[in-house]
């Protein structure tokens, strides 16, 4: 496998590492006859990302050498995401990168030609492996969200970095809302500090949702996934289905902000509730039902960490426009929560 960027889109290529980073620890590299994969998985499995770039992207691209098939190895993430730290240096010294991979040495070699005649040469060691691929179908899901990376951008700024989770729900006049999620104990003074933000509809290119309906997801994924669709003013399309557990009340409903703090300390001073406030259901969605296993496990989980998320899909996709080349990459964050936040 051999490939060659240059200009801008080596900067465009380490801009696509950086958000790979900020979701999985090891990197699987792909090379296809559609272009070169680069994808990763956190480490609970529960979110997935792929960017695939095209031939087009690439001044020279050999998927593999003729009459063998195209190699796939897995290298540690921060020895590639090294290579690109500096997005600044990329820009103003970096001219091509070439990537290759020498399968007697199991290195993936990453060489950059620099100005006034300056290589730098990285030989990465990796390991063979098997072709990482999620199985999910936007199409499957019944709601959808489209609207310009930077609207989406702006609404998580408010949120704390090291907040883990974030919930999405559509209020009263369609409006979407982002409300940080707190899970607190029942027997605890403190209250909680819920954050909220709220963007209309006309914001959204496309919003195929209904009143009530909620979803909770990992925040820092989504930063990640935000952080390279804004840089190449990219759409993002979020297509989503119910949640896989009982939802609680929330009031995205309602759009009431004092109702939903009234919930919050009610049950913040009930002993007996280790719930948050019970979220209205739209019609047509229905709870599923639980099981005694599914209730011991909820009850086993670590008090003042989140709840084990159910919520069987969630997908985030960058969406090209036509006034963008086909140079760039087109990203996709499939989260599929089944496991343990």
């Amino acid at each position: 496998m051999k490939c060659l960027v240059a200009g801008g889109n080596v900067k465009v290529l380490g801009k696509a590492v950086h958000s790979l980073s900020r979701i999985g620890d090891e990197l699987y590299l792909e090379p296809l006859e559609a272009g070169l994969s680069l994808r990763t998985v956190n480490s609970s499995r529960s979110a997935y990302a792929c960017f695939l770039f095209s031939p087009l992207f690439f001044q020279l691209y050999q998927a593999a050498t003729p009459g063998q098939d195209p190699p796939r190895c897995k290298i540690l993430m921060k020895s590639f995401l090294s290579v690109f730290r500096s997005l600044v240096m990329l820009e103003k010294t970096v001219e091509k990168c070439c990537i290759s991979i020498n399968e007697r040495s199991s290195h993936l070699v990453v060489q950059l030609h620099c100005k006034y005649g300056v290589r730098k040469t990285h030989n990465l060691s990796f390991q063979d492996c098997e072709s990482l691929q999620a199985v999910f179908d936007p199409a499957s899901c019944p709601h959808v969200l489209r609207a310009p990376a930077k609207v989406l951008g702006e609404a998580v700024l408010p949120f704390p970095l090291a907040l883990a989770e974030v919930t999405l729900g559509i209020g009263r006049g369609r409006r979407v809302i982002l409300r940080s999620y707190q899970d607190e104990e029942a027997d605890s003074t403190v209250k909680a500090m819920v954050t909220e933000m709220s963007i209309g509809e006309e914001d959204f290119q496309q919003l195929q949702a209904q009143e009530g309906v909620a979803i909770t997801f990992c925040l820092k994924e989504f930063r990640g996934l935000l952080s390279f669709a804004e840089s190449a003013n990219l759409s993002l399309s979020i297509h989503f289905d119910a949640p896989g557990s009982t939802p609680h009340l929330d009031d995205f409903a309602s759009d009431d902000i004092d109702s939903y703090m009234i919930a919050m300390e009610t049950t913040l001073g009930s002993e007996s509730s280790r719930t948050l406030p019970s979220m209205s259901l739209s019609s047509g969605l229905q709870p599923p039902c639980h099981s005694e296993e599914e209730d011991e496990a909820e009850l086993s989980t670590v008090p003042g960490t989140p709840p084990p998320k159910k919520f069987r899909s969630l997908f985030f996709g960058s969406i090209l426009g036509p006034e963008h080349s086909p140079l760039h990459p087109s990203p996709v964050l499939a989260e599929d929560s089944e496991g343990e936040g």
